[in-house]
Formats: C-alpha cells, structure tokens, sequence
C-alpha cells in the first residue's frame, strides 16, 4: 500500500511538473511571436513612412510634407542620425502620452512613434526641444541612441538632419548622457526658454561624452534637440543624446 502511495505521489509529481513545462514552453513561444510581431509592425510603418520622406524641392522654401500631413496632420518634422537606424517622422500629441503606443496612422502600437514634448513649440523655434522614442533593438525607433555611448562611434559620428515643413536644421550632435527619468535639467524643456546655461553645465558635470566647443559657441546661440529613451544601467535610466540644430 505504502509503495502504491509512494507511485502514485510521483506519478502525480511528473505530471505536474510536465504541465508547467508545457505551460512554459507555451507561454515562451507566444511571448516570442508576440515580440516578434511587435518589431515586425514597426518595420513595416517605417518602410512605409520612408517612401514619403520629405525632399527639398528647387523653388520651395522648405521639404515637401503633403504626403505626410495627409496620413496624420501631427506631423511636425523628420529626424535622421547618420549611420543610426533612426530615420522617422515627428508627431507631436496634445499630452506626451497621445503617442507613447500610438503609430503615424493613429494605431494602437507598442512601438509608438517619434514625439515630440508636448510643451514645445511645434516648429522647433525653442532654444530646446525635446523628442522621445522607445528603445527597441535591431535599431528600430531609438534604439540606436546606445552607439553613442560607445566614445569611438561618439567621435566619429555626429551629424543628422531634422527636416520641418518651413525649412532644415543640420544637427551637430555633442553630448551624450546616461540620467535618471526624473532628471530636471532634460526633462523640463520650458525651463529653458530663455536661458540655457543651466543646462550647459549640467552637460559639463554629467555627460559621458561632450564637445567643449560646442558647448562654448552654444552659450551665445542656444538651439539644442534632445533625443530621449529608456536604458537598462539602472532604474528609470534614460539614454540622452543632444545636439545643436544649425539652418541650412
């Protein structure tokens, strides 16, 4: 009887834990589909918004946007970092939440979308503006704001473009940092709205790289873009990059 008891509470046991491992392999299987569609959705909305990346036309004061606009009338602007994955439209939502999981085309996405903060001026006459992405790998979305924390892609890579409907900036990118969510000096962009001092310092004592240079000629002419994503270093880290928005 005793043996009886003794097989069957094995028995019992295998099961169980035949169960779990079935419900494991199940649950892993859909969690990498699940990812999988997710990175498959994003690349499929960028390669649809890079046909209708906007080009400056002979005669036209600024990039043509028409395409764009008619998808989604919050699209302000294009950024683009050379040699990065990052080459997307801008939108801009009345809360900074509008599109956290929303795509170009107005779809829930977990991706999101390219926003910028919805305290900023639209057409990025701000002396700085702040922009957000997920971060996301095989370099979709932000994702690839992580080069730059590497000093030799740093060094050799600094320039981008950000188109608007009324014109073109050249970026010069030239600090990149590693801060906390709750981090003032970048997360607050009305705080500097007329002097951006403040924030140059914060750029010298805390940066993991930055161009001394740049930071001197931007003390006498402030417009900076800052591009923001989540990082893993620790919680609530945020990867940082910025740069100076020069007009063509």
């Amino acid at each position: 009887m005793a043996r009886f008891l003794i097989n069957a509470v094995n028995s019992l046991i295998s099961l169980v834990v035949a169960l779990g491992l079935m419900l494991s392999g199940t649950y892993a299987g859909y969690a990498l589909w699940d990812n999988n569609r997710i990175y498959a959705a994003a690349e499929d909305v960028q390669a649809d918004m890079l046909k209708m990346k906007p080009k400056v036309e002979e005669g036209q004061q600024g990039p043509t946007f028409a395409e764009l606009l008619a998808v989604n009338p919050d699209v302000c602007g294009w950024v683009t970092l050379d040699n990065t994955g990052i080459d997307y439209p801008v939108l801009q939502g009345e809360t900074n939440l509008t599109y956290i999981n929303t795509d170009v085309y107005g779809n829930f996405a977990l991706a999101g979308s390219i926003y910028l903060d919805s305290r900023n001026d639209p057409t990025f006459a701000d002396p700085y503006s702040l922009l957000y992405g997920h971060h996301m790998d095989n370099s979709r979305m932000f994702g690839d704001l992580d080069l730059y924390k590497d000093k030799q892609f740093f060094d050799e890579n600094t320039t981008g473009t950000l188109l608007l409907p009324e014109g073109a900036y050249k970026l010069e990118i030239f600090a990149c940092l590693l801060v906390p969510a709750s981090d003032d000096f970048i997360f607050e962009p009305t705080r500097w709205q007329t002097d951006i001092s403040g924030l140059l310092d914060h750029v010298r004592s805390s940066a993991l790289h930055y161009r001394e240079d740049t930071l001197a000629a931007l003390a006498d002419n402030p417009k900076v873009l800052a591009l923001s994503t989540c990082a893993t270093e620790f919680t609530d880290a945020r990867t940082i990059v910025l740069a100076e928005m020069n007009p063509y």
